[in-house]
């Protein structure tokens, strides 16, 4: 058996780790990111009248 290889082994498996755990730290502060813009967005609509919406013409 390679002492060498079981090594290398663990290192790879700890770069791969890692490398997943940035790339989920990455995705969630864009996800945080795109929250914020779409609250934004839906803050930024103006709200309707009171009298709109408030009455269905079902006339056929």
């Amino acid at each position: 058996m390679n002492v060498g290889a079981i090594g290398s082994g663990s290192t790879e498996m700890s770069q791969v780790q890692t490398a997943d755990a940035v790339q989920v730290a990455v995705l969630k502060k864009a996800m945080d990111i795109e929250k914020q813009s779409a609250v934004q967005l839906l803050q930024a609509i103006p709200s309707n009248p009171a009298h709109l919406g408030n009455n269905v013409d079902a006339f056929a």
